[in-house]
């Protein structure tokens, strides 16, 4: 039993910040400003291992009188009362349904397909103090702790959708993403009101030009008005965000910027003791770059990589972390794909000006990215310091992206390769980075969209055995866990394929969306025996 006694956190001005956006003029309340004091007490005093449990809670009754009784024990001096029991009387725990469910009787291509259905969710119905934002078509959950859906994590997902011919699920997430954009701004990062201040990887645009593979050209002046919505937020058009960087030759390029300055809800605990040590029941004193820290820990969460060296001033500690400070060289390729999106949904809405425009926003980004992310010394893509006027030396698997979405040479996709095969290519795959800093972004750790990137991005440019050679240790590692486990896991160590992955803030996860999609993906690519 746990009794808190001391004073909130943060003023209400930091609670009302995270009152984030609105819809509809409605104010779009976040876990901390509904339950304030509640909502530190139970994060800090780390009533459940794991941060995000208590934000993904629905309360049984009304918030505003489960705060009120909180409030009205807490300052009863002669009550001495657990926090936990107070929650778990009052709020409906979390479900997941994705640690049971094994098939390893089964190939690993029905238990993926069987697996969809239990990753799906149904259009979602408002609740009153929960933090899910309700959208309005089914979904695929990536699995786990990961109860809602996920914004990059989709569009690897679909790739395996695709492959098992679910088309129409597709559709209904390109749509609730949509729906996202145009209520929002923008797609957050999931769809829970605590990732409102931030977005992912932008792969929207890759979404619709695989459902156009489906449907036709007509698909892309169908989602126009969502892909040129995206493309604002990332231009800071909505005034909240600083997303755009000028270059030092006049050119934009971005990087990520979470709106907030605060803990992340769903990590406060880690942010908070990260930044201040750990916590001792009593409010610490300000100190002066804890809001910066805190905004770079929520960009690198915008980035997908979170968290990863790349990202680290000293390239050790996540302490050093400097994410805004850093143009990332995979998210301009993105953004790329997003100019090119555009100017073919202007085409297929009959506006040619409008195309123009968009093939020369893109063709000025593609120079850009030459320019300030390949180091022809190394031969390899970097990201960019801001600060620093250079490159960052971090070889990453991001290296090979301007390969995948077209930007790299032929001649520079064969210098990629030298890099990869002497830094990144190890028996299970590509490693994400050459650092084992106990980040889950660093070595020895595997990704599946790190994987299908690599793959598509050398096969398309030329380098074939590569290629393939990446793929076969991605579907045999995959295979081989799945044999022992009946599961299918979120990442994977490839260094050591007897070793389970690690690092980061929570444990591995199975499940998993992304897993299963590029899985399914590269075995229609490089068919194997698959028992």
């Amino acid at each position: 039993m746990r009794c808190c006694n001391y004073r909130t956190l943060f003023s209400a001005a930091a609670i009302v910040s995270s009152m984030y956006l609105t819809v509809n003029a409605q104010p779009v309340s976040t876990p901390d400003s509904i339950y304030q004091r509640l909502f530190t007490d139970v994060q800090l005093n780390r009533i459940f291992p794991d941060n995000k449990t208590f934000v993904d809670m629905v309360p049984k009754r009304s918030p505003q009188a489960i705060v009120a009784d909180y409030e009205r024990i807490r300052n009863t001096p002669n009550i001495k009362f657990s926090i936990k029991a107070f929650v778990e009387e009052n709020f409906y725990l979390p479900q997941g349904n994705t640690n049971t469910y094994t098939t390893q009787q089964a190939p690993v291509a029905t238990h993926i397909k069987q697996l969809w259905q239990v990753l799906k969710r149904q259009a979602d119905v408002a609740t009153a103090g929960s933090s899910l934002l309700p959208l309005p078509n089914p979904y695929i959950v990536p699995g786990g702790r990961f109860r809602e859906v996920y914004y990059w994590d989709s569009y690897f997902t679909m790739l395996g959708l695709a492959e098992s011919g679910e088309w129409t699920t597709i559709e209904h997430m390109i749509d609730n993403f949509a729906y996202l954009i145009n209520q929002y701004g923008h797609i957050p990062n999931g769809n829970r009101s605590y990732y409102l201040s931030r977005s992912q990887p932008p792969f929207f645009a890759m979404m619709v030009d695989l459902l156009a593979t489906h449907k036709g050209k007509a698909t892309w002046a169908l989602y126009k008005n969502a892909l040129q919505k995206e493309y604002d937020y990332w231009n800071d058009k909505n005034g909240i965000t600083k997303h755009r960087v000028t270059m030092p030759d006049g050119s934009i390029l971005q990087r990520y910027w979470d709106a907030n300055n605060t803990p992340r809800q769903e990590s406060y605990y880690e942010d908070y003791t990260l930044v201040y040590g750990e916590y001792d029941g009593m409010k610490k004193p300000a100190i002066a770059n804890a809001a910066n820290t805190f905004r770079h820990l929520r960009s690198g969460a915008e980035s997908g990589w979170d968290f990863s060296t790349r990202w680290f001033a000293d390239g050790k500690q996540l302490k050093t972390i400097e994410t805004t400070n850093i143009v990332p060289v995979d998210l301009n390729g993105l953004l790329y794909q997003l100019e090119l999106a555009l100017a073919k949904a202007n085409e297929a809405s009959g506006n040619l000006n409008r195309k123009r425009y968009f093939e020369q926003l893109a063709l000025r980004r593609k120079k850009a990215i030459q320019k300030y992310c390949w180091n022809a010394k190394q031969g390899y893509f970097f990201d960019y310091h801001i600060l620093r006027k250079r490159t960052t030396n971090a070889i990453t698997a991001a290296g090979i992206t301007p390969a995948f979405f077209g930007i790299a040479t032929t001649q520079q996709t064969a210098q990629c390769a030298k890099t990869i095969e002497q830094q990144l290519l190890q028996p299970g795959g590509l490693v994400t980075t050459t650092i084992d800093s106990k980040q889950q972004w660093d070595a020895p750790n595997g990704w599946a969209p790190l994987q299908y990137m690599a793959v598509v991005g050398l096969r398309n440019n030329g380098q074939t055995a590569l290629a393939k050679t990446i793929a076969e240790r991605w579907i045999n590692l995959n295979i081989k866990v799945y044999q022992q486990t009946g599961k299918l896991m979120e990442k994977y160590n490839v260094v050591d394929i007897t070793k389970e992955a690690g690092g980061g803030e929570y444990p591995g996860q199975d499940g998993f969306g992304w897993t299963n999609g590029v899985l399914l993906k590269l075995l229609a690519m490089y068919p194997v025996n698959t028992p």
